[in-house]
């Protein structure tokens, strides 16, 4: 099970967490794609929220900012919000994390998780409230925290080498997750290709269907993980950031217990930065010629 660090060691993981996000954002070259993209969420076709994915992707760095609110009856019966924020590096096409923070809830139900990594291993975590102690959960193991990604880091899918972005290897992989308090692998598989038409961009999108597969941190008498573990109703639907050369999620599909629930594209943009010293160059995301021809 993973532990909460001794009061003495948060300072510790509070100044790592810091510097490594200095390090990292100061990284991210004068040249970088700026990303922007709103979404809808819908359970069972109604709209329950809205969600946004901000910040700065190149192919050596990166730093995303992601946040969520419920809304109408949703936001009434739930606590409502959620923030996440990660930075880290892009090797290769490789994700190495660096810092990673959460937030949900709101009032004084409130709980966060602060994590930072070494080449996308896990060096300290810190979760507040801390995880109450249940026989039934799985623990976690030092393993489990090494070669991971966190959840908002996730959500990009950088492509190794130059290639075409939408093609069925930009699919086919595993990310292994851990959020600090457990680790689970999201198996995606290449199934097809759309056309989308979204505000900022208009185009193919590559589609992956999901497999969910708990590792540790969860609980093995909850009906739920059996469900997610069992479904094979997700998919994601992922558009080109070029000059990047990764895809970020337009679309996310998820048969839950309670229904569909969909997150999907509202607005997507892409700025692009000019080099140092000029002015932020906006551009409206779109498939390239090629792209448009092989699909």
């Amino acid at each position: 099970m993973t532990k909460n660090p001794p009061q003495g060691s948060k300072a510790r993981l509070a100044a790592a967490a810091s510097i490594a996000a200095a390090v990292l954002i100061a990284a991210i070259p004068a040249r970088a794609d700026n990303v922007a993209i709103q979404y809808g969420l819908t359970l069972a076709g109604l709209p329950i929220g809205t969600a946004s994915m901000t910040g700065s992707v190149t192919r050596e760095s990166y730093k995303l900012d992601v946040q969520a609110r419920m809304t109408g009856l949703a936001g009434m019966l739930t606590s409502g919000r959620g923030a996440g924020v990660a930075t880290g590096a892009n090797a290769g096409g490789k994700l190495l994390p660096a810092t990673y923070a959460l937030s949900s809830g709101g009032g004084s139900q409130v709980y966060t998780v602060q994590m930072a990594l070494k080449a996308g291993d896990v060096a300290a975590v810190e979760i507040n409230p801390p995880l109450d102690v249940k026989v039934d959960r799985v623990p976690v193991l030092d393993s489990h925290k090494r070669g991971v990604v966190d959840p908002v880091s996730a959500l990009l899918f950088p492509v190794a080498g130059r290639g075409p972005l939408l093609e069925p290897a930009s699919c086919d992989r595993t990310i292994p997750v851990f959020d600090g308090a457990g680790r689970f692998d999201v198996t995606l598989s290449y199934t097809g290709k759309k056309d989308v038409d979204v505000p900022g961009y208009k185009g193919p999108v590559v589609v992956c269907s999901a497999r969910y597969t708990p590792i540790s941190g969860h609980r093995t008498g909850r009906k739920a993980t059996q469900f997610m573990a069992d479904n094979r109703d997700m998919e994601a639907w992922l558009a080109p950031v070029e000059s990047a050369h990764t895809l970020v999620p337009v679309r996310i599909a998820v048969r839950t217990m309670v229904g569909s629930t969909v997150i999907e594209a509202t607005k997507f943009s892409i700025t692009r930065t000019a080099d140092a010293g000029g002015a932020p160059t906006a551009t409206a995301a779109r498939a390239t010629p090629a792209e448009q021809q092989r699909n």
